[in-house]
Order: structure tokens, then sequence, then C-alpha cells
């Protein structure tokens, strides 16, 4: 693309660059820079990417978009705002491509990637193309490939954006965290349906209060547009049970479709049974009332499976079929995920690193468990810790064997993150094991038949971030070995 044609979406932006020199690459990574590039300076949370303009011009690049001077001999293009001038351009180099398919995003606390999961396997059983992205991976069509964040920033995205269109993907599902919304990386994305599932308290260290937590997750909204459309309408999804729906009921102007629980809604729940093999419930919904049965468990889950009802039906999926495929899912990897090796008692791993996340999960044990529930969790450094005490609490609330441990210490010292913990806890029982695998080993070898062991907040992450160096660390793998070993003793 010539520069000239690149440059024109984006108004009162002069430069005395050769405005026909082609632009075959844009990198904000001088490490990715190769000749003909135009390099982006992000001045980000860690890095000031201006810093690198002289690494880039020795890269190849053609020329330099900056916020403030840089030393360089090729051409530079000044502008206010780099990370949102990246978007613009990324939008426009790659072709728009987000508005080529059909754009599906989910935000809220907890729940979005396994709604997205759901979602995506009901498009992709009426045979559509589809594409994912969030906190496990992103998936294009077939081709799986692995994520540093829940949502890449504006420029990666369009470029993933532009191979989904190369793959003839249809739909896109994707996670879009509060974080992303804040700092733009969504900027150019043409939503076509936004899904809200909940708002607890996280993330506090970044977003400071609630309301300012809430007004992140309410830009998702906002970005449907202000514009109505027969052939290409955009639909709010909202769970109608949080007090949060209300944020984004004001925050757009789309079409609002409701599920939830406890409250009237246009899908909903009642009526619900849980066992420790799925839960059953009654589904109210505009054709109707059906009995209905999942595989999986707990209140939390039927939330889940109502956010992907409703998404699938307003995209057009008869509910017969939408339900056809949503009976047969078990779970998703990490999300209340059952470790089996031959034990009588069930050992569950689930991501909840919240404390409303770990309330649902423990809740919904309670609901089967026939004797006592150990649970094995910590909190992650350089994290809000406002969360801490409140997590401590409400496992030895709820559990009648808390161990508290190391989650992804990162680089505060693990016992001061537990002391974090155990203000919540004063006077309760506990155990204390800072080695995460020798907390797991501890449940595993007390647990009895009727017990249940709940391992949480890591989910489906195989590592352990130990000061800024990642460890090998399954849950998952280590129970089944602690196990194993228990029998053969």
């Amino acid at each position: 693309m010539k520069l000239k044609e690149l440059l024109r979406v984006l108004p009162l932006c002069h430069t005395d660059a050769d405005l026909d020199m082609d632009i075959k690459k844009i990198a904000q990574d001088s490490r990715e820079v190769t000749p003909g590039t135009l390099f982006i300076c992000i001045d980000g949370e860690i890095v000031d990417g201006h810093k690198f303009a002289q690494v880039a011009e020795q890269n190849g690049a053609s020329v330099i978009l900056a916020e403030k001077p840089v030393d360089v001999s090729i051409p530079v293009i000044l502008i206010r705002d780099t990370k949102r001038g990246m978007a613009i351009l990324a939008d426009h180099f790659y072709s728009s491509p987000s508005q080529k398919m059909r754009m599906i995003g989910i935000t809220g606390t907890n729940g979005k990637t396994t709604v997205s999961h759901l979602i995506e396997q009901v498009l992709r059983d009426q045979g559509e193309t589809t594409g994912l992205i969030g906190t496990m991976y992103m998936r294009i069509a077939d081709e799986t490939i692995e994520t540093k964040n829940t949502t890449p920033d504006s420029l990666t995205l369009q470029r993933v954006f532009s191979k989904m269109n190369e793959k003839e993907v249809t739909t896109a599902v994707m996670e879009v965290s509060s974080h992303a919304l804040v700092q733009g990386r969504v900027y150019g994305t043409d939503y076509d349906v936004a899904v809200f599932t909940n708002l607890s308290q996280d993330h506090l260290d970044y977003h400071k209060t609630m309301e300012e937590y809430a007004y992140a997750k309410s830009l998702l909204f906002a970005q449907l547009g202000n514009r109505y459309s027969k052939n290409h309408p955009k639909m709010a999804i909202l769970n109608v049970d949080d007090q949060a729906s209300k944020t984004m009921k004001r925050a757009t102007a789309a079409h609002i479709i409701t599920y939830g629980i406890d409250q009237k809604a246009d899908f909903r729940a009642r009526k619900m049974e849980i066992t420790s093999k799925g839960t059953t419930f009654e589904l109210v919904s505009p054709e109707g009332t059906e009995t209905v049965h999942i595989q999986m468990i707990g209140k939390f889950s039927v939330y889940n499976i109502l956010a992907a009802i409703a998404t699938c039906y307003v995209c057009g999926v008869p509910l017969k079929e939408i339900m056809k495929t949503l009976s047969g899912i078990k779970g998703v990897r990490g999300r209340f995920e059952l470790v089996h090796a031959g034990q009588d008692f069930p050992v569950i791993v689930d991501y909840a690193h919240t404390p409303d996340g770990l309330l649902n999960v423990l809740e919904t044990i309670s609901e089967f468990a026939e004797k006592r529930i150990f649970v094995v969790v910590g909190c992650g450094g350089d994290r809000d810790k406002g969360k801490r005490p409140k997590m401590a609490k409400i496992a030895a609330e709820y559990a009648t064997n808390p161990i508290f441990t190391s989650d992804n210490p990162r680089t505060e010292e693990p016992v001061a993150i537990i002391n974090d913990m155990l203000e919540g806890v004063q006077g309760e029982s506990y155990e204390v094991r800072v080695n995460r695998k020798e907390a797991i080993e501890l449940a595993v070898n007390s647990a009895e038949k009727g017990d249940v062991i709940l391992i949480a907040g890591k989910g489906h992450e195989d590592y352990q971030i130990i000061g800024t160096e990642k460890h090998d660390f399954d849950d998952r793998l280590v129970a089944h070995e602690a196990i194993e070993k228990k029998q053969k003793l």
C-alpha cells in the first residue's frame, strides 16, 4: 500500500516523507521490522517504543509514526496519539477485516472463556467456519495459536482478523477484557453482538473502583455503534440478574436481549436441579418453555449456557439445534474440570480467581458434597491486593478444609501474599502450604470417599510465574500424580 493511501485515514496528518513509497508492513515491535515497514512507537505500560526507533531504522523501517521527536534519519510522522493511530491504520491496512465477518465480543469478570467456547461449538456444529480469541489461545478455523493476553493489541488483532478472512471464517468469537477496552486495543473492531456475563471484584489495582471497572466493560456496548440497520442489526446480550447490566444498557443504542435466573428475562432458567452429574432446569424462551439437561454443573454454568443460547439465537440458529449442541458439552478445559485417576472422591480444577468466581464454584460443590470440602487456593502477585482477604474468607466459610498456597506470585514474596489472605480468616481453621505442589498433595492425601477437592485459581494454565520466569506447573497433572502416588501406598 502506498503511504499516501495509508495516511488518508489520519486527518490533519502532515509529513515530508515520499508519499509514493510502498508500505509493505506495519509493526510496533522493532524486532518484527523488515525493509518497507512503517514502525509505530507506542508508549506502553512497561516499554516506550520511541526508544526503539533507531533499532527499527537499522532493521529497515521506511518511516516512523511517533508521538514525540525521535532521533532517526528516516521520515517521521508525528501525531497526538499513536495507540489510536495504530488502530485506525491497522484497520485500513488490512482492509477492515472485522467488517467481513460476524463479530461477537464477550466481556465480564467471570465466564468469558466458557461462553465463547459454547458459542463457537454451536456455530461450528451449524457448519460455520469460526475464529476464537481468548484467555487460553486463538483459533483460526482449525489452527490453534498461543496467546499472551486475553485480548491482543489492535495491530495484532486486525492482522489476525485478516488471516481469518483468508481462511473464510464467517464468525469470530472473542473475549474482551476491561484492560483492552480502556487501552483501545479493540478500536476498529466492528462488533455485531456484545455479551455481558457479570461483574465482581477484580483488577481494582488497575481500575481503582468498581464504578470505573463497570465503565470499562460498558465501552464494548458503546462500540456497537449508534446506527440501526434492518439487514445488519446490532445486539447487546445482558445478564439482567447483575446490577451492572444497567450500566451496559445505558451505554448502548443496540437492541437489548436479556437472560437470567432470578429476574424476568427473554431467556430464563427456572426450577434448577443440580447434581454431581449435571444440571436440569426449565428454560423459558421466546419459543415457550421446555425442560433441558446439561452436563455442566452449577448455577454459574446455567448463566453461561443462557448467555450462549441467547447469543446463538440472535445469530439465527434454531433453538433445538442450539440445545442439541449445548446438552452434549461437558465443559471447557480448566473450568470445573474433573481430574480422574481412579480415586473415590471428586477432584475439581477451576480457574476461579476472584471472590465471586470462588464463591460460585464452592456453592455449587456444596450442593452435592457428601462430606468435607477441601479447597486449595492462592492469589496472584502484582495484582489486586484488596481481593486477597475476601478470597480467603470465602474459602474458610464454604469449605471445611481450606488450604492457602501460592498462585502466580510473580515479583511478590509468596508468604507476603498469603499473609494478606490470612487477614480475612482470623480465628478460622486452615492450613498453609506455600509450595503449591505440597498443598495439592496435602488435600489429596487427606481426602476420603465422599469428600470433594477444589483446586482453584489457575485452571487451564500449565505454568506458574515465580519472579519473572514461567515454570512448568499444571494443577491437573500435579493432582493426577498425587492421586496415583496415594493409591500405590
